[in-house]
């Protein structure tokens, strides 16, 4: 990758037309104007002072073009010149002030109108100007006092006194301040609306600001365009993509879309990769003649940059020739960055620079990002430690940018290095990272603590977690909504679904993110029908679903089996996206019907799903797997290789799997040396993984072994745990023993493989060995996950753990089993349960064999011609599967089991697997 800058000098300075006293609180003359005081040092040499109109014609025509620091710069000439604003021009300079964030030029103005007499301090636009001023400016202290002297606000100066207190985040002062201002007479008109508004919707209660949208309509105030902007752009700032887009649709049932609103709609388009969208955008305000201004400009080149459409891109940046600023640039930049080009972005850089155009933070930021990105740490973090050099100071931007970029490369510990430099305050301490000081200490924000949350989320370190969640409350980060979301994903996926829902209770404003964390934290820890349920009151909240929950919905569906629920899934999916199913979509309907026993359906979906990438194909041959119909998968594989799509490391895993359901070694051998020779793609542990499934199910465990010493990887748990499996198979203790050891090794602490060594044993009569292996499980402290069954009934889907007998039909389900166990006795039937303790008298129950339970429940509780679902978390047992064959042929029913690892159909008697699992 191309360097953007030699490491030995920094980025060339920049003499430009931008001044650097923009950045300044006021110009450096304009406090000793104010005061009176003579200035020689700056007055021009032997010329009289214009005159006062001249002045006030500059001032004007600076802050129309919102040059907020010469029009500041042209009254402070003004006064050196010996004259003074009048009640027509103070508005205009206090609102310079404001605009060029200098609050102590903004007191120095308000006390030289306080002294400009009755016909200035009594002048009500001027005292609105003056609330205003200092709205604008955050002081909401000094907002306040400035109207309290007003001696009768109008509608101006409480409106600006309500955003005040709405853009501190004070949105309960702010609705009282919107109260007591009717409540005096004064009615509010539809600027004072909006102020409440966008303070809502900005804080993310989007639900707030569109009950205050149709009270609006309901008091006679009619909405303009500027009010469906407010809330729109209060979603994008908060990243809730798919609202803002539902508003933007019933907005352009009334109004018509102008500058801003496609402004804010832009980056929606990004956040959504909707890139439709945006070029119908982008065409409506070619056809509409809306300027191509630099937001809409630098708007479009980020979502045809992000969408990867970098020739738009680049022939947007050119279309807005005269209009660019650095934002444009920086803009550009990324574009090339998104290509990988990094050469262009340098060059891009240089020109920028010979433009006139001094690179910001943004700029830096950029570069700073993608070199860490790239693993380039060195680079990266000599860019972030020269910007001092360039009179640029690293923000938590800069920072959150490298810890971001490391961890997307894999260099975790890197970025929690970086992480723990922030928060240092002494330069000794700090090393290399000479931004570091105590001048200038960079704190952590939302962003950081959600980068590092994810980082520990990786890396299943959830005590370091735990810490970092310490430190968010002690430094209120936890109510920033993207934190608290990022939490939530933190203890569900390491496990600790009791920090989750307590964190998820604990957030005021839930979004549909938030709701997807927690969500997706109990389809993570093999609980879906509790996140079946909670899509439920997820609906209730009023809130609308997206994307991600569609998703995490369907997923949970499959694991329970729950067909009727997924139909009502994809009912909803065909009225939201009505052309063609998004992949993640396709797939997710593809792995329900198949789950779900509906392997016609799944081929549908596939069928009408568009351009089709490898993932959806793999999911269709996934299902096909599944059910034990290896020929279908090749079939469709051929069909892969007639599409030209280029297969992955995952097809080659589902054609070798389809090989072993066959029993075909030399198809399997064809299919793993053709992926090297054939498609470039080089086998990984899962691939010989797969063949030495192959070979231990034909009893070929010597050959199995060979195969794992000679080949170029070293073996992980996953390829010793088959070994051990096809172990208990083949009743090999010698070779258990070895694949026992190794196992053990790598994975001390795995109670599976404890469990498959123990019905090795047990399968031999080996019971003290068994009881051995026992002890050692307790001895260590392991537990075996509870097994658990779901059956889904009509709206709801019931579980049944082991041991857990709190069912209320219980007492049913156990006399439908004894009747069942009876009818099997009389017809001959004999146990075939050789797993471990089956020497022990033990009730149907204690036994742990769930699925019989639901099966059983599902006798009782359903009409005679359905099909009974069942899915499971663990192996189907040999006693449950002749129990379930036995109750198909028996009681006439279809009845279909997942356990994870295979589909059981069951009908008559058998099971589509052949008695093979």
């Amino acid at each position: 990758m191309a360097t953007m800058l030699p490491s030995s000098s920094p980025p060339p300075t920049h003499r430009g037309v931008f001044s650097p006293r923009c950045s300044l609180q006021a110009p450096s003359h304009a406090h000793r104007v104010l005061d009176g005081a003579p200035q020689r040092r700056h007055a021009p040499a032997q010329r009289a002072p214009p005159a006062a109109a001249a002045y006030a014609r500059e001032i004007g025509a600076c802050v129309r073009a919102r040059r907020w620091c010469a029009a500041c710069e042209a009254f402070a000439a003004m006064r050196a010149a010996g004259a003074a604003p009048d009640r027509f021009l103070f508005p205009q300079v206090l609102r310079a002030c404001a605009g060029a964030s200098a609050p102590r030029l903004a007191a120095a103005a308000h006390a030289l109108a306080a002294k400009g007499g009755p016909a200035l301090a009594e002048d009500a636009v001027v005292g609105n100007a003056v609330v205003a001023m200092y709205a604008a400016l955050g002081d909401v202290g000094a907002a306040r006092a400035a109207f309290a002297s007003l001696p009768e606000p109008d509608v101006v100066a409480w409106t600006a006194l309500v955003g005040a207190h709405a853009n501190a985040g004070e949105l309960d002062e702010a609705f009282e301040l919107f109260e007591s201002m009717q409540a005096s007479g004064v009615q509010p008109d539809v600027i004072s609306w909006n102020t409440l508004i966008s303070g809502f919707a900005r804080s993310s209660d989007i639900g707030a600001a569109l009950d205050l949208f149709d009270e609006m309509r309901l008091r006679g105030v009619k909405p303009r365009v500027s009010s469906w902007n407010c809330i729109i752009s209060g979603c994008v700032q908060n990243a809730r993509y798919d609202e803002a887009l539902g508003i933007f649709l019933e907005m352009c049932d009334t109004e018509m879309p102008d500058a801003v609103t496609i402004a804010s709609m832009l980056p929606a388009c990004t956040g959504l990769m909707a890139l439709g969208l945006g070029k119908q955008l982008h065409s409506y305000v070619v056809r509409c003649g809306i300027k191509l201004n630099v937001y809409i400009g630098s708007s479009l080149i980020g979502m045809y940059s992000e969408c990867r459409e970098f020739a738009y891109a680049r022939s947007v940046f050119a279309a807005i020739d005269g209009e660019r600023n650095v934002t444009v640039w920086n803009e550009l930049i990324q574009s090339y960055i998104n290509d990988g080009r990094m050469d262009k972005a340098c060059e891009a850089f240089n020109l920028m620079q010979q433009n006139g155009f001094k690179p910001d933070t943004v700029t830096y930021n950029s570069f700073i990002a993608a070199y860490a990105r790239a693993g380039q740490k060195e680079l990266a973090t000599q860019l972030l430690s020269g910007m001092i050099n360039v009179s640029l100071r690293p923000n938590v931007i800069s920072v959150n940018a490298l810890i971001s970029g490391l961890h997307q490369f894999g260099l975790c510990a890197d970025a929690l290095e970086v992480f723990r430099y922030m928060q240092l305050l002494n330069s000794a301490d700090a090393k290399h990272w000479t931004f570091l000081d105590n001048s200038y200490p960079i704190q952590p924000n939302g962003t950081t603590i959600t980068s590092v949350l994810s980082l520990l989320t990786d890396l299943k370190l959830d005590r370091l977690g735990k810490e970092v969640h310490c430190y968010a409350l002690r430094n209120g980060l936890t109510s920033n909504i993207f934190v608290s979301s990022k939490l939530v994903d933190l203890y569900g996926k390491t496990g600790d679904l009791l920090s989750a829902a307590n964190v998820f209770q604990g957030i005021r404003n839930k979004n549909v993110v938030t709701w997807n964390s927690l969500l997706a934290a109990y389809k993570h820890n093999r609980k879906p029908e509790v996140a079946l349920k909670l899509i439920y009151e997820m609906l209730e909240s009023d809130l609308l679903p997206n994307l991600v929950t569609v998703q995490i919905a369907l997923l949970s569906s499959g694991m329970t089996m729950a067909l009727r629920y997924g139909r009502e899934l994809h009912g909803y999916i065909q009225k939201n996206w009505t052309d063609v199913y998004p992949d993640t979509l396709a797939s997710a309907l593809i792995d329900m019907y198949g789950k779900c026993g509906k392997v016609e359906d799944a081929r549908l979906v596939f069928e009408l799903s568009g351009e089709k990438d490898v993932a959806v194909w793999n999911v269709m041959m996934s299902c096909y797997l599944l059910h034990r119909m290896p020929r279908d998968i090749k079939k469709m594989f051929k069909l892969l290789e007639q599409s030209r799509i280029q297969p992955d490391p995952v097809t080659f895993i589902i054609l070798l799997s389809a090989c072993k359901q066959e029993g075909s070694m030399e198809e399997a051998r064809n299919y793993f040396y053709s992926m090297e020779d054939l498609y470039g793609i080089k086998p990984t542990l899962k691939h010989y993984t797969c063949m030495v499934d192959i070979m231990g199910t034909a009893g070929l465990l010597e050959e199995s072994l060979e195969l794992i010493q000679k080949m170029p990887l070293e073996p992980d748990a996953c390829l010793w745990s088959t070994v051990l499996k096809a172990c208990k198979l083949h009743s090999n203790l010698e070779v258990a023993a070895k694949a026992a050891k190794s196992l053990f090794e790598i994975e001390p602490n795995n109670t599976s493989n404890y469990m498959v060594l123990s019905n090795i044993y047990a399968n031999d009569g080996l019971w003290d060995s068994t009881e051995s292996v026992r002890d050692a499980m307790t001895e260590q402290g392991l537990h075996v996950e509870r097994q658990c069954s779901w059956i889904y009934l009509g709206t709801r889907v019931d579980s049944f753990e082991a041991g857990d007998l709190s069912h209320p039909a219980f007492e049913n389900i156990l006399s439908t089993w004894k009747d069942v166990a009876s009818r099997m006795e009389q017809s001959g039937y004999a146990p075939q349960d050789n797993e471990p303790y089956c020497n022990v008298e033990v009730d149907p129950l204690s036994c742990h064999h769930t699925e019989r339970i639901a099966v059983c429940y599902g006798l009782i509780s359903m009409c005679g011609h359905e099909p009974i679902r069942v899915s499971k978390n663990f192996r189907m047992c040999k006693e449950c599967h002749s129990s379930i064959k036995f109750i198909s042929r028996d009681k006439n029913r279809q009845i279909l089991i997942s356990d994870g690892c295979t589909y059981h159909h069951f009908n008559d008697g058998s099971c589509s697997c052949g008695d093979m699992w």
